[in-house]
């Protein structure tokens, strides 16, 4: 017996998923430079993606320049723990070295980019100019910078995290780090939970439900009845994780989040469709057998990620 139609590729999707998702979430458990690789290697594929689609539609971005500061603007999400590690062998050779802020960082990086965009289309000669640097630009800020906030989320726990109002004392000792690290290991698994929920209950509530064409010309297979139970499954997936595994937060925030994720997580999803319609392809690209392209997988989470940082760094943990 064999599959057809929309389930032909069911079989790919399923050993794909088994081998991923529990490399996924020990990475995202592991948290440090294991998970920050990892966000890296997504970071990277999904902008060399999402460049080939710039390149279907007659631009020529500058592939080499954006990918390189993307790293760079991963790297700046990270740049507090590897500043410290830094600052600790010079200090067990006597010396005291005086370093970046993640800030002036950031902002460097982001400068010498732009910068470097404008220099390299000087001399260039291919395409448009203004259509080229505006690609290059727009993908790492859209994809790097992005994806560089679920770095930065993943590192608040330790890096950032307000340790007097969550414990009895200010600076923490093993058991308080201890925890914090759980804490912002299980944080990132369920937003990757969530996620791959929402998308799930969307799929098959509107496969089984939908009437209603949610958004016919970017996407005509999504509708309303499917957006909706995504939605709501985004929410409880959200709150059994708080109940679970995420005592430091309230269920007003984890009802808050699972919105955010119910919501803009399927908006980014649209995005990518609206992306792909206009450069004429079904995937990003054919990279994980059965999923279409690394950007495909995780065109939520890019979406998604800024939202969730802003929100538990300057409320949940404020």
């Amino acid at each position: 017996m064999t599959l057809s139609g929309r389930f032909a590729s069911l079989p790919k999707r399923v050993g794909v998923a088994i081998v991923a998702i529990p490399t996924i979430l020990w990475l995202a458990y592991q948290g440090g430079y294991f998970f920050f690789s990892f966000v890296v290697l997504i970071s990277s594929l999904s902008l060399y993606e999402f460049y080939r689609l710039a390149e279907l539609k007659g631009a020529f971005p500058q592939k080499s320049v954006g990918l390189l500061y993307g790293f760079l603007l991963n790297l700046a999400f990270i740049y507090d723990r590897l500043s410290f590690e830094i600052v600790k062998i010079f200090e067990s050779f006597g010396m005291n070295p005086s370093m970046f802020s993640l800030h002036q960082f950031l902002l460097f990086v982001v400068l010498i980019f732009l910068l470097s965009v404008a220099l390299v289309e000087l001399f260039r000669r291919k395409g448009s100019p203004i259509q080229n640097a505006a690609i290059t630009v727009l993908g790492v800020f859209f994809i790097s910078l992005f994806f560089g906030t679920l770095i930065q989320t993943r590192e608040l726990f330790p890096f950032g995290f307000p340790v007097s109002k969550f414990f009895s004392r200010a600076i923490a000792g093993d058991a308080e780090l201890a925890q914090i690290n759980r804490w912002g290991g299980f944080t990132i698994i369920s937003i990757f939970a969530t996620i791959w929920v929402c998308d799930t209950a969307a799929y098959f509530g509107g496969m089984t439900l939908g009437k209603h064409k949610l958004f016919e010309r970017v996407s005509p297979n999504k509708t309303w009845e499917g957006a909706v139970f995504g939605f709501i499954f985004s929410i409880l997936t959200m709150l059994a994780a708080q109940s679970l595994f995420l005592n430091y937060m309230g269920i007003g925030h984890a009802v808050v989040i699972g919105m955010m994720i119910g919501c803009f997580g399927q908006m980014g999803d649209l995005l990518e469709s609206r992306f792909k319609r206009d450069a004429g392809v079904k995937d990003s690209s054919s990279m994980i057998p059965g999923h279409g392209g690394v950007y495909d997988r995780f065109d939520s989470l890019v979406f998604v990620s800024p939202i969730l940082y802003l929100y538990i760094d300057f409320v949940v943990l404020s």
